[in-house]
């Protein structure tokens, strides 16, 4: 059967595969387009199978609010480059599975991918789309930042790194910086009361460490630990950090000027957790050479 160019450059098109490719599912199918369309995203499953196991640590994170303002909606996509992280098929999937999550206030990532969006779930949009981009993909997780009676408000560093936080009182503007400040500066918590204790005794115990090998007097040791454990607890929470804005006070300060309190926060990283390959092109170049 006579395949004619326009039918495999709509095939292409629909499927963004190549041209051999999508004329050979033509004549298979006798030119039913919807039929190769078929066969072909059978294919592709296997071929989507096959790029689950390559690292995917770039992509995209996205971030809804409900309607009523009071709960966001985190979610890391992931590719294999930065390049396709920006493609737009690849943002336009990001963006439909946190409007999905939103909408439907889903946090479980199986759940979610085995939610239908224009008749299909969306584990399977995702796949046609591995076959479509040539990169594994994957929705990592999806995290919810639920304050009733609070605002929240959210901030994206370049999709890279996500924040939400919950306030009570303040403003709008307050929001944003709050979340810029946590942005830059990823503290543990909010304040003291939060510190796990694990955490607060093993950094005392190397504080002693260092004061006993200094030679010092005990009674200044616990003077010099005390000391050091008070500055560690501003460093590491959000409330005794200098802002980042206005280092001459800190967030507890700028706070309080607002009449507003932190109740809760989530910061997403993009790829955070997940071992890259570090590849070595020199190296893998002369392994070749000397090879062959």
């Amino acid at each position: 059967m006579s395949i004619s160019a326009s039918l495999v450059k709509e095939l292409r098109d629909r499927t963004g595969l190549g041209m051999m490719e999508c004329k050979k599912a033509l004549v298979e199918t006798n030119g039913d387009i919807e039929a190769a369309i078929d066969e072909l995203r059978k294919s592709g499953l296997a071929k989507a199978d096959k790029k689950a196991d390559r690292v995917a640590a770039e992509g995209a994170l996205i971030m809804k609010t409900n309607a009523a303002g009071d709960t966001a909606y985190l979610v890391e996509v992931n590719c294999e480059t930065d390049f396709v992280g920006k493609d737009d098929n690849f943002v336009n999937f990001a963006n439909v599975v946190a409007n999905t999550a939103a909408e439907q206030n889903i946090t479980d990532v199986t759940a979610l991918m085995a939610t239908e969006v224009n008749g299909e779930p969306l584990e399977e949009t995702r796949r046609a789309l591995v076959m479509k981009i040539g990169e594994n993909i994957n929705v990592r997780r999806v995290e919810a930042l639920v304050a009733p009676g609070n605002n929240v408000y959210t901030y994206s560093h370049g999709g890279r790194i996500a924040v939400a936080v919950a306030l009570n009182g303040g403003d709008e503007e307050l929001g944003r910086d709050v979340a810029m400040h946590i942005a830059a500066t990823n503290p543990n918590c909010i304040d003291e009361s939060q510190v796990d204790q694990t955490l607060l005794d093993k950094e005392r115990e190397i504080f002693t460490a260092q004061a006993e090998s200094e030679g010092k007097p005990a009674e200044i040791i616990e003077k010099m630990i005390i000391g050091r454990m008070k500055k560690f607890l501003k460093e590491i929470t959000l409330v005794g950090q200098p802002f980042v804005k206005d280092p001459d006070q800190t967030v507890e300060q700028l706070l309080k000027s607002k009449n507003a309190t932190v109740t809760q926060f989530s910061r997403l990283a993009l790829g955070e957790g997940i071992e890259k390959k570090v590849e070595n092109f020199a190296e893998e170049v002369m392994a070749q050479v000397k090879a062959s």
